[in-house]
């Protein structure tokens, strides 16, 4: 499969766009993995229009005529999206997310929706209205979630690039049980409109691919400013991190990003590693080990306020999603059932028959931290453990360029296997909502791919994208050169 630095070059000099969408297509339909929920029935007829430009050399696009998918949960005008659920299953937005007006500016063309988690609440893609979405890997696995359509359809080669977003490791998670790369960035790099919103200070959209460049490309092109996302970062014009620039990643050789790793200092929180599984543990090492021999320093530390971190997260993350989806009452819009009784009535049966079970188990247990009596107990309280993790992040990026991390604690497992044990399956995300409660950029490569996938971490200081992609790029080609 062509990259999107490749084909959008070539869609340039002229080559056939049409051809390798219905490539795509045909991949699609023949699939049992379950990628996506809708497709996007125009998508054949831009390819043609692209085509028709003169083979394309008209067109400036950074992304012209590459395929993307994007997750259910962003708003795309005229495609259904449906976040997964049954109370928005024949919902059409009349806008466009912030980020898909920009894909479509630059060229690019959407594929279809991709399955996840309902409105984002799982690490499996199990909980979706529509079925779950198989690991292209082993069949009888998880892909990871809640962006597992996203990441299966990347490893499938049913899309190019896509979009996913991350709650609490809903990109990085999928990354890793497909072998691809995701990234989640900077807490108000990339512009929320449009996106369905369950938790409202922790999600981030945020790119996935096959490789570091095509992420960095992605970022590129979704990282504009936008003056109707009021959590967008507003950095001094005089900050060099104002805006994300792709092009010093880019132009990076495979030799360059390696020979950068000299006197690269990267720290290794023991938090992060203690309890993990063999496989990955193996993997994890010999990643960290290869980075080593290429004059990178690596030092394991401790960072004790993370034993605190997976709890504070999920009653922040639920409180703030019983607030959310409180709007969906089917009144409005939504899921309407054909008998309408008292208002009351009415709402709980809609709400009932509406939402899956974890999103309504979700929805009680924030309920309940924000409730009078509790809400000091458990929600102020989880608010002050997440500035003291932030804090400990600000203060071992003074003494590291960049933390290092197992992605996930275990390699894919089985369908069906944790779904019947919430706790169980809220302990899958251990490494990775530290991450969203300090904000800071993250992103999962693979560093072993046999027998299943496992991903490595690499978690950079706020807004530097453009470092954390420049070493990822390094690992990435040391990966390939020794373990992939």
């Amino acid at each position: 499969m062509l990259s999107a630095v490749d084909m959008s070059e070539r869609v340039r000099s002229g080559e056939n766009c049409e051809e390798i969408l219905h490539e795509i297509y045909e991949r699609i339909r023949s699939s049992e993995l379950n990628c996506y929920i809708t497709l996007n029935d125009k998508a054949l007829d831009e390819a043609v229009q692209i085509d028709r430009r003169e083979g394309g050399k008209s067109g400036c696009g950074k992304l012209l005529g590459v395929p993307v998918a994007v997750k259910d949960c962003i708003s795309t005008r005229g495609i259904r999206t449906t976040c997964a659920s049954r109370i928005l299953n024949d919902y059409v937005p009349p806008f466009d997310a912030t980020v898909v007006a920009a894909l479509r500016e630059e060229g690019a063309i959407i594929v279809g929706k991709t399955n996840m988690d309902e409105f984002c609440m799982g690490s499996t893609t199990e909980t979706s209205y529509f079925g779950p979405t198989l690991n292209p890997h082993d069949t009888s696995r998880v892909p990871g979630g809640s962006s597992g359509g996203s990441a299966a359809a990347i490893a499938a080669g049913e899309t190019i690039i896509a979009l996913g977003s991350d709650t609490g490791g809903s990109i990085r998670c999928p990354a890793a049980f497909c072998g691809v790369v995701g990234l989640k960035p900077t807490y108000g790099l990339v512009s929320r409109y449009g996106l369905i919103a369950y938790a409202n200070s922790l999600e981030q959209i945020g790119p996935m691919a096959s490789s570091v460049r095509d992420v960095a490309l992605l970022l590129d092109v979704i990282s504009l400013k936008d003056r109707r996302d009021s959590t967008q970062v507003k950095l001094p014009p005089s900050d060099a991190r104002t805006n994300f620039n792709a092009d010093s990643v880019l132009g990076m050789s495979g030799d360059d990003a390696i020979s950068s790793l000299k006197g690269l200092r990267i720290g290794v929180p023991a938090e992060f590693v203690h309890g993990i599984s063999k496989d990955v543990e193996r993997a994890f090492w010999s990643a960290i080990h290869a980075l080593e021999d290429e004059g990178a320093s690596y030092e394991e530390m401790h960072m004790d306020t993370m034993k605190y971190a997976l709890a504070a997260y999920y009653i922040i993350a639920m409180s703030e999603a019983s607030s959310n989806l409180a709007r969906y009452d089917g009144l409005r819009y939504g899921l309407r059932l054909n008998r309408d009784d008292d208002w009351h009535t009415t709402f709980s049966r809609i709400r009932g028959e509406g939402f899956g079970e974890e999103v309504k188990r979700r929805i009680i247990l924030g309920t309940f931290a924000l409730s009078a009596g509790y809400y000091g107990r458990y929600y102020l309280k989880a608010l002050k453990v997440r500035t003291l993790v932030k804090r400990e992040f600000e203060s071992a990026f003074r003494k590291y360029d960049v933390l290092a991390t197992p992605t996930m604690p275990m390699t894919p497992f089985r369908l069906g296997e944790r779904i019947k044990d919430p706790l169980s399956l809220y302990l899958v995300d251990v490494n990775t909502v530290p991450i969203n409660l300090a904000g800071v950029p993250a992103i999962s490569i693979p560093c072993a791919l046999s027998p299943l996938p496992v991903g490595m971490q690499l978690i950079a200081s706020h807004f530097e994208e453009e470092k954390l992609l420049k070493v990822a790029l390094a690992c990435e080609n040391l990966m390939n050169a020794h373990f992939l």
